[in-house]
């Protein structure tokens, strides 16, 4: 069990895509370094494997008050939606930001718990906005993508630090 750095936006590990996960006792290690280091933030809710450098299909929430009941996601995927609901939302990649962003308002996400057990799970208000938000990120997707085009202009005008270097050569 590690806490590990959380990668900024400006890397490029942040806009791959996950792959999934083949046997879920090769991730438990991974599962533990991300809720101790999710759990070594101040207020994070949620974190993707890529946030951490890894590029695997897992993710873990937590949005309960004492911080002490984690879900844990391996192959996560949203498989209904209903409804549109709009909140503010922040990422321990872009620390000290926060946007509003429409999420769908009650989702349905099918996905592997810890054991590799395949689980269902209804979520709805903050903790789907959280799953969701967790999903992006195994998608290569952060929340700024769901801005308009001229807000993302404005974020990284006044964010310079997380522009994506310009690939070389």
């Amino acid at each position: 069990m590690t806490i590990r750095p959380i990668l900024p936006l400006s890397d490029p590990s942040l806009r791959r895509q996950a792959m999934p996960v083949n046997d879920v006792s090769q991730v438990q290690s991974l599962v533990d370094d991300l809720l101790d280091t999710l759990y070594a933030t101040r207020n994070g809710v949620g974190m993707a494997a890529n946030q951490i450098g890894e590029a695997l299909a897992v993710a873990v929430v937590d949005v309960s008050d004492g911080r002490n009941a984690p879900l844990v996601m391996i192959n996560p995927r949203i498989v209904a939606q209903r409804g549109r609901v709009r909140g503010k939302e922040g990422c321990l990649s872009l620390p000290g930001y926060r946007a509003s962003i429409a999420r769908a308002e009650i989702i349905e996400l099918a996905a592997l718990d810890r054991c590799g057990q395949p689980f269902t799970l209804t979520a709805c208000d903050f903790q789907a906005a959280a799953i969701q938000h967790e999903l992006d990120h195994l998608a290569g997707r952060v929340f700024v993508d769901h801005l308009p085009r001229w807000r993302q202009r404005w974020v990284y005008w006044r964010h310079p630090q997380w522009r994506r270097p310009l690939p070389q050569g």
